[in-house]
Parts: C-alpha cells; sequence; structure tokens
C-alpha cells in the first residue's frame, strides 16, 4: 500500500481524530478493529494509528505527580510519566533505551515499566546509587506483575561513569546497539544561576547542584565549551545507536547574565555537525502550566517566566 493510501485509510479509520475540534467519539468495537488492522504493519512502535496521530501533536500539557523522596533529592530531575508516553512512541517492547545523564534513573525506571530495556550513565556516585535501588524496585515490580511471564523479558544496567567513555564502557560490557536515547541535560550553568528557584531547596537542606566534579558537564563555565561538551556525549551516543535510532533531548533555553542563550537551538545546530552528525527531525513543546510565578524583573526589566521545554527529536541516518 503506497504512503498516500495509508494515510486516506487512517483518515477514514479515525475522522474524529481530524476533525477542527478533535472530539473522540470512537466506540470500544471500532477502536479494537482499527487497531488490529493498523497495529500489525506497524513498524516503530505497537501504538494504534489514532494513538500515533495524537502523539505528534507539537505541543503538549504534562503535569506530572509530585517527586518522590529519591527523585526530590536530584535537583532536576524529570517525570517518567513523560518519558513513558517518549519511549512508547519510539520503541517496541523488548528494545533498549539509553541514558547518557541518567540522574535518579526517570528514563531506565520507565523504560522497564513499559517492557524495554536500559542502560543509564550517571557521573555522581549518590545519584547513580538512587537509580540503581529505583531499577532495583521496578524490576521487582515487573517480576510480580502478571504480565512478566507473558512477554519479553527486560533488564536493566546503571553504570557510574563519565559518559565521555560511553561508547568505550559500551563495548567492553558487549552491549547490543540501543534502540532510543531520551535524556535530559543539564542546562549549562542555570542551578547554579537560579537562586530564586533554588531558595525553596536550599532551605530544606536539597542539594542545589550536580556535585563539585569537574568532569560534570553542568559544571562548565563557558557556554561555547559547554556546548563542546555536550557534542561530545551526544558523539558517544550515535556510536552505539542503531541506523534509524532516535534521540530526544529535553532542553531550554536560558538566562544568564543579563541575556538569553538559544541551549535549544544551539543543540540542533551543534549535533547536527559532522562527525556523528544527528539529523535534525523536530521538536515537541513541553508547555508547564503548574509551575509557580516568580517576581522576576518586576517594575524594572523583561524577565519571563519560562514555563516550557522543548523535546527535541534527532536520528541517526547513517
Amino acid at each position: 500500500m503506497s504512503v498516500w493510501r495509508a494515510f486516506i485509510s487512517t483518515v477514514l479509520l479515525y475522522p474524529d481524530v481530524f476533525s477542527p475540534r478533535g472530539t473522540v467519539m470512537e466506540t470500544e468495537t471500532v477502536h479494537r478493529q482499527a487497531s488490529a488492522q493498523v497495529t500489525h504493519k506497524n513498524k516503530m512502535n505497537e501504538l494504534s494509528g489514532r494513538d500515533w496521530i495524537k502523539f505528534t501533536k507539537s505541543w503538549f500539557v504534562h503535569r506530572p505527580e509530585p517527586r518522590g523522596d529519591q527523585k526530590i533529592r536530584h535537583p532536576a530531575s524529570f517525570p517518567e510519566s513523560l518519558v513513558r508516553e517518549f519511549v512508547s512512541f519510539f520503541t517496541k517492547k523488548g528494545e533498549i533505551v539509553v541514558d547518557p545523564f541518567v540522574g535518579t534513573g526517570s528514563t531506565i525506571v520507565a523504560a522497564l515499566e513499559t517492557g524495554r530495556s536500559g542502560i543509564g550513565f550517571e557521573i555522581v556516585i549518590k545519584y547513580a546509587n538512587i537509580s540503581k535501588e529505583r531499577v532495583q524496585d521496578a524490576l521487582a515490580r515487573r517480576m510480580a506483575h502478571k504480565e512478566a511471564t507473558e512477554s519479553k523479558s527486560s533488564w536493566a544496567r546503571i553504570i557510574t561513569a563519565d559518559s565521555a567513555r560511553l561508547s568505550k564502557i559500551w563495548r567492553e560490557k558487549g552491549f547490543p546497539l540501543a534502540d532510543y536515547c531520551i535524556t535530559s541535560p543539564p542546562y549549562w550553568n542555570q542551578l547554579r544561576k537560579s537562586h530564586m528557584r533554588q531558595k525553596g531547596r536550599a532551605e530544606k537542606g536539597l542539594d542545589t547542584a550536580y556535585s563539585d566534579n569537574p568532569n560534570e558537564i553542568g559544571n562548565i563555565e563557558d557556554y561555547h565549551d559547554f556546548l563542546g561538551a555536550l557534542k561530545r556525549t551526544f558523539d558517544e551516543v550515535y556510536k552505539v545507536m542503531k541506523p534509524k535510532g532516535y534521540l530526544t533531548i529535553i532542553t531550554n533555553n536560558v538566562f544568564s547574565d543579563g541575556r538569553m542563550y538559544p541551549l535549544a537551538f544551539d543543540t540542533v545546530s551543534t549535533l547536527s555537525r559532522e562527525p556523528f552528525a544527528w539529523t535534525p527531525k523536530d521538536e515537541k513543546v513541553w508547555c508547564q502550566d503548574d509551575k509557580k510565578l516568580l517576581p522576576l524583573g518586576v517594575f524594572n526589566a523583561w524577565v519571563g517566566n519560562r514555563h516550557h521545554q522543548y523535546c527535541l527529536i534527532f536520528r541517526k541516518e547513517g
């Protein structure tokens, strides 16, 4: 079937998705029949055509549950509920997800919860240990679940190491090629600059920076040096990614020293350069309408309350 005919078939199956209001009126019987017709042709994931189309919307609102005791110790963790949605789109069950900045393990936990396997790298020993604990709990829950015996087995590894050595360690461990990468790298120097947002954490005795490790890229002072380190990290990921594998980076533009630095946009241009050039494919904008508004620059100058994140999507074409 041609691409155009497949598209028309999907439109006929899901006219509500393509309507201006996007109202969902589908009966359970129609949904079941549509899923059966579409899923067996799906080379990328296990979603129905309807769910595929819904995910491709260029912006979304996601309100995660409050972070647990282990996750809150990390100053910049991101929700596994969000990761699950991306992992479910860009992989099938049994495939391998990698995160070179795994932090407290959200990516790997989400991978396990969706029936995938995961490999995470974390340079800070404290956070790597938290990741290992959370991953063990997730594996135990999965093994205890009835469906664990009915699907492909999942596994996970947390590597306490600098992701600048990712491909070397990968080869030494004998891991198969990864199918997908999703991660949220440090936003350059923002943890050390965002005194107002970090005030509450400091008062509670929680971490307000990743670490004092000089090899941690969040500690790099110069913006262009930071971009260079970011490029080297994702060169490493490129080396262990299967051909046509996707990469999602959750990041943002940042404000520092009285000006905006276009970190999200520079990430796209930096990672698309040779060697090991990732092909930029698109972006999804995560709108955060549950964040507290801060009195930034009131009666003095423009300083925006940044309540969105960019989810940048790349692919390894080679």
